[in-house]
């Protein structure tokens, strides 16, 4: 990872933006895998512009994730707010971060999860409002359910 890139991050980290659950959101978007440890859920609150359009008015975001995954969501969700919810959707991982500079191909899941996230929060198809009352939280979602097994032993047949 470059010195650049390096700072870019560490500075994001310093003074992270948005960063937090966010009461009343209009919808939430969680991605990740309990198996690889990394999960982002990202709120988003929307506003009607001067044109009658639906913008981003605000987003914030919780993680459990890299450094990289922090600074990416921080910066994002500065970057988001004030787009319609189409220009938001149009963008890729890669303009997610782009605040921060290229990253490094191990590091580029880390805006892939940004970018899923943001994708599931605007998901033309989903209730915003019961998504957000409804969607469990990060902790809830590494939590598994307890699995039960029913072993019935057969006597062998000869």
């Amino acid at each position: 990872m470059s010195y650049d890139l390096q700072q870019r991050i560490t500075d994001a980290i310093a003074n992270p933006k948005n960063l937090g659950e966010m009461e009343n959101a209009d919808a939430v978007g969680t991605v990740g895998s309990a198996d690889c440890g990394d999960m982002l859920r990202m709120w988003v609150k929307f506003t009607t512009d001067d044109k009658g359009r639906k913008i981003i008015d605000r987003a914030t975001f919780q993680t459990f994730g890299c450094e990289t995954a922090l600074a990416v969501a921080s910066v994002a969700t500065e970057l988001i707010a004030g787009k319609t919810v189409d220009e938001a959707l149009n963008m890729s991982g890669s303009d997610l971060s782009a605040p921060l500079g290229p990253l490094p191909p191990m590091k580029i899941h880390c805006a892939q999860l940004v970018e899923g996230a943001l994708r599931q929060a605007l998901a033309p198809d989903s209730k915003p409002t019961q998504l957000a009352a409804t969607a469990p939280t990060l902790i809830e979602s590494f939590t598994a359910p307890e699995k039960k097994v029913n072993v019935v032993f057969k006597k062998p047949t000869n």
